[in-house]
């Protein structure tokens, strides 16, 4: 089994939905995703925000953020992941944003990704605009990568790595539940 039919059959028993915000990986999450037959019971959809100014635009991104720090960031990561799930009303975002190559960009080198999953449980994302997005804050969490290879090993390890970050999530999430169910036993 794929790692994309692990997450989707963890959602599907919760009853939940993702989407994806990408960045680099420019729909290969999705893709990996929609291969799986029966996909479409809990994934949403996914946003290609490609260029700087789509993060925010489309996914709220702040924008004194990007201006400062460049698409690359951590907190980028983070609040694609946040305004993804919150656009397209999913339980679960995903998001990838980093430097596949040949050059490097925003002054980060070849092989910066950061991977980021915003969960439900609760929490305001602040975007900085009058305008605030529900998150999933407590759960969410960004791991930064340092890759090697050239453009398409970079963006498939990001791909397989953001999924497994997911499955790791939904995971611990099933096993804090069913301790709090049994009593904490």
């Amino acid at each position: 089994m794929t790692e994309a039919a692990r997450v989707l059959a963890l959602l599907a028993e919760r009853g939940q939905t993702l989407a994806v915000a990408e960045s680099l990986t420019g729909g290969l999450v999705a893709a990996e995703l929609t291969g799986v037959p029966g996909a479409s019971a809990s994934f949403r959809g996914s946003v290609t925000a490609y260029a700087t100014a789509l993060k925010h635009e489309l996914l709220g991104v702040d924008a004194a953020l990007l201006a400062e720090r460049g698409a690359v960031d951590p907190e980028v990561a983070s609040q694609m992941a946040a305004g993804v799930r919150a656009r397209l009303g999913a339980d679960w975002g995903l998001a990838t944003t980093g430097v596949a190559g040949p050059d490097p960009q925003d002054g980060q080198p070849v092989g910066t990704v950061y991977v980021a999953v915003a969960g439900p449980a609760g929490g305001v994302f602040r975007t900085g605009s009058p305008e605030e997005i529900p998150v999933g804050s407590p759960t969410g969490k960004v791991v930064p990568l340092r890759l090697n290879g050239d453009r398409g090993e970079i963006r498939r390890e990001s791909v397989r790595i953001v999924l497994e970050l997911l499955r790791e999530e939904l995971s611990g999430n099933v096993r804090a539940q069913d301790t709090e169910q049994n009593g904490g036993n």
